[in-house]
């Protein structure tokens, strides 16, 4: 498995012949280097509703004839607007695609489409499992610390785990290393920080502070990859 940190909680995943996008905030991203029409992809993993993690979805969909795999809120949102190549799931669940099994997990925040007029709800927030190869990369979503990452954790010997650090929206720093605690992945990467001011963060104190508890964690800058 090979990921791609895009930039804020967007990360490209490709096993074998297959390209993932999770959360593909682009447009509007002023961290991320690839456009819409840069990015290729098979499937669209979407952990919630909010602007900054649906970002290009549709265009990218529509693009690339891309199955959009989220909730049930967000699948039919999708389909009532022109994106029938959509799969449904929900928290807890799990379902087999040609390049792995997801299942989502809990994630403790918001979930709604913002108009000129009007917010749309879009369903629970989730976290992500992508299983491929004998390999599992977890990707948290937006979040907040929660005990049941320790759950999470020990049901899933996780290999890599994607983890907000940005604060005020998501878990800051001092949650985000209980959180790897917890989860006891093999490598931790931080995510969700620097994309705006309101977030920003020092990621090599994570990194640091996740160090000294006996665990690996490593930073991605945008366009940097990592294979496990």
């Amino acid at each position: 498995m090979n990921i791609t940190f895009q930039g804020h909680s967007c990360f490209t995943v490709e096993v074998g012949e297959y390209k993932v996008v999770i959360d593909p905030f682009l447009t509007g991203n002023p961290i991320a280097k690839l456009k819409p029409e840069d990015l290729k992809c098979d499937f669209i993993i979407v952990t919630h509703g909010h602007g900054d993690h649906i970002g290009d979805t549709f265009e990218l969909a529509k693009a690339n004839d891309a199955m959009v795999i989220s909730n049930f809120e967000i699948v039919t949102y999708c389909q009532q607007n022109g994106l029938q190549n959509a799969h449904a799931m929900h928290i807890g669940g799990s379902h087999e695609f040609p390049f792995g099994r997801v299942k989502f997990t809990i994630a403790h925040h918001g979930s709604c489409f913002t108009t000129d007029d009007e917010i749309i709800y879009l369903g629970n927030p989730m976290g992500v499992l992508l299983m491929a190869g004998g390999k599992t990369l977890y990707h948290a979503g937006d979040t907040g610390l929660f005990l049941d990452m320790q759950l999470i954790g020990e049901m899933n010997k996780i290999d890599t785990a994607l983890l907000p650090i940005g604060d005020n929206f998501t878990m800051g720093i001092d949650d985000a290393v209980k959180a790897a605690e917890l989860l006891n992945a093999r490598v931790t990467i931080p995510m969700h920080y620097n994309t705006f001011d309101l977030i920003n963060q020092d990621a090599s104190v994570f990194t640091s502070r996740v160090a000294k508890k006996g665990q690996q964690a490593r930073i991605l800058n945008v366009g940097d990859s990592y294979d496990f």
